[in-house]
């Protein structure tokens, strides 16, 4: 087991690759805390990772909430003693295109994906700093790289994110603690299967090896990155996209 008996606090916990993550870091031993404002669905996972005898405690979280955020790793920090690990998953889509984008749409996106990741890496860093030891991965996406039709707001929070990565990466070295982030390609979360056909296909169609990625894939990248294995990696985002960017 590569996370065994390492405690992992992961952001956007109820489904998708949140989920999928939740449960590979139980898989490999790790004790996780959920963490999402959906809280019937937190639940659904966690029982899922107690089916197979994996150890996870859940919490209603609002990462945009500063005091939500402080509440999550002290409750964590309190009863496990330390946190090693800390996957910022959370995040949201408003999409339109430049000119039809709302100040509310914009306003709500960079809230979650921008100082969502800000708060809860913050909150999280005081206690790493403390054990002079951790992990922050952070989610980007491609579009932060290479931008999208109709995502402006999207592709500015994951640019965002990309540059806080590589800043945090700088700054906390010293104590031990590694930052990195994951991109994502097209990946089939229970969102993207609802889309038609035809925009799955152009999906699929934009990656060298025709397919879409699954939450499984991503979850991998994170599990690699968390681990040992990846002790001399840091500052680094990780494209997990089929060749989409080629």
């Amino acid at each position: 087991m590569r996370l065994k008996d390492k405690v992992a606090i992961i952001t956007g916990a109820s489904g998708g690759i949140g989920e999928a993550t939740a449960k590979k870091f139980a898989e490999e031993g790790a004790k996780v805390v959920l963490a999402d404002l959906n809280k019937g669905d937190l639940k659904r996972t966690a029982a899922a990772i107690h089916q197979f005898g994996g150890e996870t405690i859940e919490f209603e979280t609002d990462v945009t909430n500063r005091d939500q955020v402080a509440h999550l790793m002290s409750k964590t920090n309190a009863h496990y003693g330390r946190i090693d690990i800390v996957i910022n998953n959370a995040g949201i889509t408003k999409d339109a295109r430049l000119e039809k984008m709302t100040e509310e749409q914009w306003d709500q996106v960079i809230d979650v994906n921008l100082k969502g990741v800000f708060n809860v890496a913050q909150a999280a860093a005081e206690v790493m700093k403390e054990q002079k030891s951790g992990v922050i991965l952070n989610a980007s996406s491609v579009v932060g790289i290479y931008g999208n039709f109709g995502q402006t707001n999207y592709a500015a929070s994951k640019w965002g994110v990309n540059g806080m990565t590589k800043t945090w990466a700088k700054e906390l070295g010293k104590y031990g603690i590694r930052v990195n982030a994951i991109a994502p390609g097209f990946t089939l979360t229970k969102m993207v299967d609802k889309m038609p056909d035809k925009v799955k296909d152009m999906m699929k169609s934009k990656s060298v090896l025709n397919r879409m990625g699954t939450p499984e894939d991503i979850a991998n990248g994170y599990m690699f990155l968390a681990s040992d294995e990846a002790g001399f990696i840091t500052g680094t985002i990780l494209n997990i996209d089929g060749g989409v960017v080629i």
